[in-house]
């Protein structure tokens, strides 16, 4: 028998055990790139070819647009120089209209370009108002099956060609006009917009009238789509907070959409600034400065041209293109005012969101 200390030592953690060589695995050396090489570029990806394209085509239509107006301006200058070389008065203050006398030929644009901005302008205070009230009701207060019957209704008015607004203009409407004209003098005649000393007609406020119908349908449609487009995050903060229709209107709608309705007016501004036969159809024709809109008389750049063209002679028509030359600068200058305004908005809600 074995002795207790003999059992003991044994079982005694002194025992040393024998160890054990457990192998590891080393991972293997990454094969070097022979592509990749020190001090050598990486090779540039090819890009696809249908982008290039798409890139010529655009830079070409962009600077096509550009060419096209600078060809357009550079032509009225050139038929434009005989014309005022042969006048025998100042073009941008002389009232009257006569190029055609070779030898004493006495016109200007002053007249012209006074009932020009004064239609465009009485015809934009009429039209703004009533096509941003219905673009506020197609796009927030109608139901769908209502929004889209009035807004294909509001769409074909604008496919109406202007010979049947001028038509309808002096056919039907200088009747109505002129009865309102009538009233205007009778209780307003102490402003001069609404005086006449010499009776009631064709005027300033029948091509006005009939110039904001034409353009209602163009601010109306671009209104509506860019109210349509105002986050509907906005609209619910809004509504969480308390705020009515009308105050969600106020703080998140219009706010969002200025830069849209600053492009709208300013575009139907353009569309009025140029029409012709409507205007020529409905204004009485005059080369005279007058603040009454009531009284007969009136004219406009476009107008003039197209009423005057054909009886022109060569130098006549040579004094209608200077005309044609003002307002084109005229319309350059309002859509480059229009494009300011936007840029300088979007620059400020870029700040705010920020």
């Amino acid at each position: 028998m074995s002795s207790p200390d003999t059992a003991a030592d044994e079982f005694s953690p002194r025992t040393a055990l024998p160890s054990v060589e457990v192998p590891t695995r080393t991972a293997p050396a990454p094969a070097p790139d022979v592509t990749d090489a020190p001090g050598e570029p990486l090779p540039r990806k090819r890009r696809v070819g249908g982008e290039g394209y798409f890139k010529a085509v655009t830079t070409v239509g962009g600077s096509a647009v550009l060419a096209i107006i600078a060809a357009i301006a550079l032509f009225l200058i050139v038929e434009a120089i005989p014309s005022l070389r042969a006048n025998k008065e100042n073009f941008f203050s002389y009232l009257k209209w006569n190029p055609n006398p070779l030898d004493d030929a006495h016109f200007g644009i002053a007249s012209l370009a006074f009932g020009t901005v004064l239609s465009a302008a009485i015809a934009l205070l009429v039209a703004v108002p009533i096509a941003l009230g219905i673009a506020l009701y197609l796009s927030h207060y109608a139901n769908k099956r209502v929004a889209t019957i009035l807004g294909f209704a509001v769409d074909l008015l604008a496919a109406v060609p202007s010979v049947v607004f001028g038509l309808w203009g002096r056919e039907y409407f200088a009747g109505p006009v002129t009865d309102f004209s009538v009233w205007l003098n009778k209780y307003l005649g102490w402003i001069p917009l609404f005086s006449s000393e010499t009776g009631f007609g064709h005027s300033v406020l029948l091509g006005s009238l009939v110039l904001a119908i034409m353009i209602l349908p163009i601010v109306t449609s671009l209104s509506r789509e860019v109210f349509m487009q105002t986050p509907r995050e906005h609209e619910e903060a809004a509504m969480a907070l308390g705020a009515t229709k009308w105050e969600v209107i106020r703080t998140a709608v219009l706010p969002y959409g200025r830069p849209g309705i600053v492009a709208s007016v300013m575009l139907g501004l353009g569309r009025a600034l140029g029409e012709t036969i409507a205007l020529a159809m409905t204004l009485g024709s005059s080369f005279l400065i007058s603040w009454s809109v009531v009284e007969p008389g009136g004219n406009t750049i476009a107008a003039n041209i197209a009423n005057s063209f054909g009886e022109a002679n060569q130098q006549g028509r040579s004094a209608l293109i200077a005309s044609g030359l003002v307002l084109f600068a005229i319309t350059l200058i309002v859509n480059m005012s229009a494009r300011a305004i936007v840029r300088r908005r979007k620059k400020f809600l870029a700040a705010a969101a920020t």
